[in-house]
């Protein structure tokens, strides 16, 4: 396997603003790639499960940007080492926090948003292993992104889901035979609806979410901390 840094994709450091790693160009993007869920080009617009279960006005592509304070508390309570891939990065909103706080940062999607690398299914990435992952991943695909990530890291996994993720006989065989080391749970609701609109009027959301954190180096059952 060859890690993500000589992978050829892109890695944005808060010094080099969107400069490559190495000055290595980024994947060039096969036309007609099958995606690995959908079975649709790269480019397609795939429809999946939103937070809010309302299927008139549910994001089409899973697309609820993440507030930058849920990331900032993130990086209170964890510290990484290592670069960090945030494989399904949207618009960028987890990404440059990240970067703004020092870390290298590999962004992909399947969708193109106008940042990052795009086109990149992220659950046909075999060939690539980075040292952490960070991500506000599909509802519809959490579990499948989940298993994914843990194949493709050597440090840490934290995925920002809601709180009644950890619900499910599927997902209790996810957790049981994970290195799931940590679940922080927002004391507040975030908000995180459709587009990031609510995030530029304000307010709070209306379902509960936590980081569930994976550790490469944890032994035992997981433990629960609060965030603001």
């Amino acid at each position: 396997m060859r890690s993500l840094l000589g992978s050829g994709l892109r890695a944005d450091r808060k010094t080099t603003g969107t400069g490559n790693v190495g000055g290595m160009p980024s994947l060039p993007q096969p036309a007609g790639a099958a995606s690995a869920v959908s079975g649709t080009s790269p480019g397609a617009r795939r429809p999946c499960h939103g937070v809010i279960p309302d299927k008139e006005n549910r994001e089409i592509d899973d697309f609820y940007p993440t507030p930058r304070r849920a990331t900032l508390a993130l990086l209170e309570v964890e510290p990484f080492s290592g670069a960090i891939w945030e494989p399904a990065c949207g618009d960028g909103a987890i990404s440059k926090v990240l970067i703004d706080a020092g870390h290298e940062v590999i962004s992909t999607d399947l969708i193109d948003r106008g940042y990052g690398t795009p086109s990149r299914d992220f659950l046909l990435e075999y060939q690539t292993t980075t040292a952490n992952i960070i991500t506000n991943p599909p509802f519809k695909f959490a579990e499948e992104f989940a298993w994914h990530a843990l194949a493709r890291t050597t440090h840490k996994v934290a995925f920002l889901c809601r709180l009644a993720w950890l619900e499910g006989k599927a997902r209790r065989k996810l957790f049981l035979n994970t290195p799931l080391a940590r679940v922080w749970v927002f004391s507040s609701r975030i908000p995180m609806l459709r587009g990031g609109d609510e995030m530029m009027a304000g307010g709070g959301g209306m379902i509960a979410f936590a980081w569930f954190v994976w550790d490469k180096a944890h032994v035992g059952p997981p433990t629960l901390g609060w965030l603001p």
